[in-house]
């Protein structure tokens, strides 16, 4: 996969975006209730042709992968599946038009970060009826879950976490992967003793400073809670206080984007850095010596504040939707078989290095010869949640209003303490409006 592709998809940026645009298009204006309990679109619910919406189909390595499969399930059922390519910049925006004029049949990929804006178009159907045949992973449904309803089965199910050279790690004498705020701190320090080395490329860009909420939640922040902002409070403050000590100590850099710490990474000059599992690929692809890197690169568990804290991770997925409908049983059976069939997905990881979402996909021999997938897993998947605005469509616009605060914070602005406030009032004025 190209490391274009792997841009766009960083930190979910444009996923964001697109939330808000659907708000923009007037498509939750005139949706149903979020229950789902608007009639079905109308069609033949029980035909065996139907369509496939994609943005993989309109990418170089994703396409012939889809394709086969595609190919392989018209001919084991005697069906026609129509496929439709939708660039992935483009795809929440022309998917959010098509529902809201019911002009969607049949099986859509779709990204996690999407699912609450599009869940309540209440054109979907409820797939729960097909979950306990998929075996998949506890954190792989609740990626496809929306108030309690099943509207996605799994695709791959991944999250964006740490990834640290370990050969720099060894130089600079760090004998274990941190574990903790202070232990992670000191390893930067430690880094930075080494010529010419960034000790953590983390997103400093106000594009992407969205990265300051895993952080935010290790320290304590639960961003939202119980529909609430939380964002202002101690725990808030600390983190960013932090953040921009790591700024001022130069253990992070300043005006560093995902696609910035991948090339510095790749470079052999960081230590650490944060990107989705897909983005060991993208990495080495211009990697100035990738055989090295690669054996060097190792996830890790985002550093907790104190001893026996969960690991906070940003989840990170595609799920198949259903819409109500034409051919909605056949679609629902296509979309349970793209995702748990062991030979399909084993398939799709080999020629497109996505992971599974089933527990016994994760299992098979395939994917843990992989020991950079598999300790991805078991180390940052395996806690990973949500992004705490994910279910609101202005999402976007709340990402942007709290990074200016943080960014302002960085550059001396702003103290950490007034900026968080301001920033907790614009998101709280923001889910209002």
């Amino acid at each position: 996969m190209s490391a274009s592709v792997f841009s766009r998809r960083s930190l979910l940026r444009t996923a964001g975006i697109g939330a808000a645009g659907i708000a923009g298009s007037g498509l939750l204006s005139a949706c149903a209730p979020s229950g789902g309990s608007e009639p079905s679109s109308g069609g033949d619910t029980g035909a065996k042709d139907f369509g496939f919406t994609a943005w993989s189909l309109s990418e170089p390595a994703g396409k012939p992968a889809v394709e086969r499969i595609l190919k392989a399930w018209e001919s084991a059922h005697g069906s026609k599946i129509n496929p439709l390519s939708v660039p992935y910049n483009n795809f929440l925006q022309e998917l959010s038009l098509k529902l809201n004029g019911r002009q969607v049949s049949g099986a859509v990929q779709l990204d996690i970060a999407w699912l609450a804006a599009v869940a309540q178009t209440g054109t979907l159907a409820n797939l729960e009826p097909f979950v306990q045949q998929g075996g998949y992973t506890s954190v792989g449904l609740s990626s496809g879950q929306y108030e309690g309803r099943q509207y996605g089965l799994p695709w791959t199910t991944g999250s964006i976490g740490v990834i640290g050279n370990q050969s720099l790690m060894d130089r600079a004498g760090i004998k274990k992967a941190p574990g903790t705020i202070t232990e992670f701190e000191d390893a930067l320090r430690a880094l930075k003793e080494l010529k010419g080395i960034t000790p953590y490329a983390a997103s400093t860009a106000i594009a992407q400073l969205g990265d300051i909420f895993p952080w935010m939640q290790t320290f304590g922040c639960p961003i939202v809670k119980d529909g609430k902002v939380v964002i202002g409070d101690e725990a808030s403050v600390e983190a960013v206080t932090w953040y921009k000590r790591l700024y001022d100590d130069k253990l992070i850099a300043k005006d560093v984007d995902r696609n910035s710490a991948r090339a510095l990474f790749g470079r052999g000059t960081v230590g650490f850095y944060d990107d989705a599992v897909v983005g060991k690929a993208a990495t080495l692809a211009n990697a100035k010596d990738p055989k090295g890197l690669a054996a060097a690169m190792v996830p890790l568990s985002r550093p907790v504040l104190r001893s026996g804290d969960t690991p906070q991770a940003l989840l990170w997925g595609h799920v198949i939707i259903v819409a109500k409908g034409e051919a909605q049983e056949a679609a629902s059976r296509f979309a349970l078989h793209t995702t748990s069939d062991l030979v399909t997905t084993t398939r799709y990881f080999k020629d497109v290095g996505l992971p599974p979402a089933t527990s016994k996909g994760l299992a098979s021999p395939d994917i843990t010869a992989d020991t950079f997938t598999s300790d991805w897993t078991r180390r940052v998947t395996l806690t990973a949640t949500p992004g705490p605005f994910w279910a609101y469509a202005k999402n976007a616009q709340i990402i942007s209003a709290v990074a200016q605060q943080v960014q302002a914070v960085l550059v001396g602005r702003s103290s950490p303490r007034e900026a968080m406030r301001t920033a907790g009032e614009q998101a709280a004025q923001l889910l209002k409006d």
